[in-house]
């Protein structure tokens, strides 16, 4: 870089050399020359100068970016350092919420609620209290004689069935299962007192056991407790099951005996009252097989003391039920059947609810059949036929004899999405002799049922169901005042309708899951 003092020296050089070198001309040129190179190197001295300026201030302010960029490199560091210090707590706190958000998925996937309820209003142009209505109103009711359910129900009856599973690493597995159930005839909203809440479950079962592998138990399982038997089945137009197994015991499900051949084993303890209202133990030893769509089911009951102070109250008994479960609708059309034969004697008389009842006599016989199906009648029409029929002797009284039918039709009309018309009709033939009364007659009943889905598409037994019905019923008058035992009773079955017909309307809900 050129200084001021250099430049000064360098003009005065060449104003001597030029004064050297032009001695020849007058002395006023030679100085008018000099001040004109002095004039122009002072004007280079300040171009160089004021470079020399614009360089030095272009020099701090590269400085002072290198300086604000090293500031920003140390800032963005600090941030990087922070983000990795953050990321490293969150995937801590991750891993360490992993196993609790995984044991609590578990725990809430372990659990299952399931439930049945029914509630309904029923009233008839009288507007007292209904009861005694229901699918077991008639006189043939007593011995498990139902018609069609569809707008006698007066009851509010529920079911909460909550189950517990448990899962080993080894696949075996564990249920306990408890349900509550509640009925009454109230229409209140506070039946303290009125109801009877029971607990109808509390059992645990087990299965994927390595202990049984290889064997016949391989895909079995094995439980103990309070429940009801899960092999059996119901005609849900009727509320009546084929047969209904239930008490306190243990058994096995599922043995496999052929590759078409399960077998079902357990033994069901209950207790019931002799005459002496003393508690009789009665115990319930059942084997229930299934062989591809067949089931026949051989079962033996013993209550030991239920015959004190000599009467002829059974002791021991006998039951079969044989059944055929079909995957179409008899055949013709699709859907599904099922028809089944059951026959008893003694405490086995009472074929549907097995060892529940005490005062059957010793030579009491019963043979019962029964039938029911679903199909398609036509596009958004279902039908479903169901058929019940009894005969049984020296039941309860030596030579009391019972005879009775049932026949039901149940419509589904499905109107749209949300709506459907469902129409019943219903008979029952009877012929009953308890020794102490007789009677012989028809029961007849036919219900409209206006009915609200979420979708009628969803199939016959989807629910919940909302409904409206109005039924009209009607029977043979000789019927009213017929008693088992010789008791006073003037009405119809287990009412006190003296007529012989009667309207009924009212509202229902009905829900299962």
């Amino acid at each position: 870089m050129i200084t001021k003092k250099t430049a000064i020296a360098l003009g005065i050089a060449l104003a001597f050399c030029g004064s050297a070198a032009a001695a020849d001309k007058t002395k006023p040129t030679r100085v008018e020359e000099l001040e004109a190179r002095i004039a122009r190197l002072e004007e280079m001295l300040r171009q160089v100068t004021t470079a020399a300026q614009q360089a030095t201030t272009a020099a701090q302010q590269a400085t002072a970016a290198a300086q604000q960029a090293s500031s920003s490199a140390q800032q963005a560091g600090e941030v990087a350092r922070k983000a990795d210090t953050t990321a490293s707590a969150a995937k801590a706190a991750s891993d360490a919420q992993a196993p609790l958000t995984k044991a609590a998925a578990e725990t809430a996937s372990s659990f299952e609620f399931h439930g049945y309820a029914r509630s309904g209003t029923v009233s008839n142009s009288d507007m007292f209290t209904v009861k005694g209505v229901g699918p077991y109103i008639t006189p043939a009711g007593n011995l498990g004689g139902a018609v069609g359910r569809l707008g006698l129900e007066t009851d509010t009856y529920a079911e909460a069935k909550l189950l517990k599973n448990f899962r080993s690493d080894d696949g075996s597995w564990a249920t306990f299962g408890f349900m509550l159930a509640d009925g009454v005839n109230s229409n209140n909203d506070w039946t303290g007192g009125e109801n009877g809440i029971n607990v109808r479950w509390a059992y645990a079962e087990m299965g994927n056991l390595p202990t049984f592998k290889g064997t016949a138990l391989e895909n079995a399982t094995i439980w103990a407790g309070k429940r009801f038997d899960k092999k059996n089945f119901d005609i849900h137009f009727f509320d009546s099951d084929f047969v209904f197994l239930s008490g306190t015991g243990a058994g096995g499900y599922d043995a496999q005996v052929t590759p078409d051949w399960k077998t079902n084993v357990s033994v069901y303890g209950r207790d019931f009252l002799n005459e002496d209202d003393e508690g009789i133990k009665s115990y319930v030893f059942t084997m229930n097989n299934y062989v591809g769509n067949w089931q026949f089911m051989l079962n033996g009951m013993h209550a030991k003391n239920n015959d004190v102070n000599g009467s002829d109250r059974a002791t021991s008994g006998l039951h079969g039920l044989f059944a055929y479960h079909a995957p179409s609708f008899y055949g013709f059309a699709d859907g599904f059947s099922k028809t089944g034969v059951l026959a008893g004697r003694g405490l086995g008389a009472e074929v549907k609810r097995l060892g529940a009842v005490g005062n059957l006599l010793e030579d009491a016989q019963a043979l019962r059949v029964m039938s029911f199906g679903v199909t398609d009648l036509a596009p958004n029409w279902k039908v479903s036929p169901a058929l019940m029929a009894e005969v049984s002797k020296d039941r309860f009284n030596k030579g009391d004899e019972y005879k009775w039918a049932s026949a039901n039709l149940r419509f589904t009309n499905a109107i749209n999405k949300n709506f459907a018309m469902q129409y019943e009709g219903s008979f029952q033939y009877m012929d009953l002799d308890s020794t102490f009364t007789q009677a012989r007659g028809n029961f007849y009943k036919l219900t409209v049922s206006p009915t609200f889905k979420l979708d009628t598409g969803a199939g016959f037994f989807a629910r919940p169901e909302l409904r409206l019905f109005a039924t009209w019923m009607g029977w043979d008058k000789d019927l009213n005042g017929f008693t088992y035992d010789g008791s006073a009773n003037e009405g119809f079955g287990s009412t006190k309708f003296t007529g012989d017909s009667k309207w009924l309307v009212g509202a229902q809900m009905e829900v299962w899951f």
